[in-house]
């Protein structure tokens, strides 16, 4: 007999994270000892501040390694809503937060738990690339919104509305933008709120991870923070980005108390609470200030230095177009110009896939194509 070798439908359908398998060709060829430079994750290269460190140091000597409460541990959530309440202007209470390992989970969670068969999510393009899939495992259908460089790839709310119908269950916003770094503003994003009120299906799930890596005069807003928005608004935040905690994977959910209880439950049948030991760091990192106080704001000047820099240089390449990052760690750049050259001793270059392989053999610099299929 032959074992049946079959898999889900549901995984057929799945593309593997094309940042994490690209990240994974990196890794390989730096431990091959090719001096390659990584452009992949997005992952700050600060350490953890020694604060947020020392913090988790003493839960691990303290015994604080047990599990704790599925939505997270009492002092983690309540330090979450004052948070929530003094930096974005949103009043929630603990049973409204749900903490978990990592906003990754958090935002799978909250498509998983709102989306029926058939829904459809509307996804702004540019758009960070595991949207598409989680909104796909929840047999929902992903919908593209296309934005363009001239409006610094924030959607036209003109298109939003055109979009709309029946099924429309879910838009994703993610402000400050990864991959663009755009940053909606207040002014954008009330019109946006006055399409959602028209229809009474539509939720928006606001990822919020970038919120404080933020350069003047930008500013963030909430999306709860704006008229009648509260009770649609699934808010995805975490530690990951602000505090340079990829590794400690902390996340978490703000929203109705209805929505959040439902995510709570898909997350009690799967990975339990989120590490005890990350949440009492959290809590050490909330309480740094507001925006993380110095620790932070260090780390994102030195961010608005790269970015300044490499504005400047990008310009002086011709036929490269950019829309100069508001917030976030990216530059996402239009080398469009340069589709259908051949390159001397590569050959053709047809698109952002072979550009990418083109710097990579030619200067041993790995990064992200930019035109990812929706598929």
């Amino acid at each position: 007999m032959e074992l049946d070798m079959s898999l889900n439908p549901r995984v057929n359908s799945l593309e593997p994270s094309k940042t994490a398998v690209i990240a994974e060709q990196a890794t390989d060829l730096q431990q091959a000892g090719i001096p390659v430079i990584s452009l992949t994750t997005g992952q700050p290269d600060f350490d953890t501040p020694s604060i947020i460190a020392k913090a988790g140091i003493r839960a691990i000597e303290g015994s604080c390694t047990k599990y704790t409460p599925i939505a997270g541990t009492a002092e983690l959530r309540t330090a979450i809503c004052h948070k929530l309440k003094e930096e974005n202007g949103i009043s929630y209470t603990p049973d409204e937060i749900l903490v978990s390992n990592g906003a990754k989970q958090s935002i799978f969670q909250a498509v998983l738990a709102v989306c029926s068969p058939g829904d459809e999510v509307i996804i702004p393009a540019p758009y960070w690339v595991s949207y598409l899939d989680i909104a796909r495992l929840a047999d929902a259908t992903p919908v593209i919104l296309e934005t363009n460089i001239s409006q610094k790839f924030l959607l036209d709310p003109k298109q939003l509305v055109l979009m709309l119908n029946e099924k429309s269950r879910l838009l994703i916003l993610c402000s400050p933008s990864n991959p663009t770094g755009s940053v909606y503003p207040r002014e954008l994003l009330l019109q946006i709120a006055e399409i959602v009120a028209s229809h009474p299906r539509l939720l928006v799930l606001s990822d919020e991870i970038y919120e404080h890596i933020i350069y003047a005069p930008a500013e963030h807003t909430s999306f709860a923070v704006l008229p009648n928005m509260w009770e649609r608004t699934l808010t995805i935040n975490g530690f990951s980005k602000t505090f340079a905690m990829t590794g400690w994977r902390l996340g978490y959910l703000a929203g109705p108390r209805h929505f959040v209880a439902a995510c709570a439950k898909i997350q009690s049948q799967s990975t339990s609470c989120a590490s005890s030991i990350s949440q009492a760091a959290g809590v050490a990192a909330l309480g740094l200030g507001k925006g993380g106080g110095k620790e932070v704001s260090d780390m994102v000047n030195a961010y608005k230095e790269r970015r300044d820099f490499l504005i400047k240089s990008f310009k002086q390449l011709q036929g490269v177009k950019n829309s100069v990052p508001q917030g976030a760690f990216y530059l996402f750049l239009d080398f469009s110009s340069y589709y259908g050259l051949e390159a001397e001793g590569f050959g053709m270059i047809d698109g952002s896939e072979s550009l990418c392989c083109y710097l990579l053999s030619k200067a041993q610099v790995i990064s992200l194509p930019g035109g990812i299929s929706p598929r």
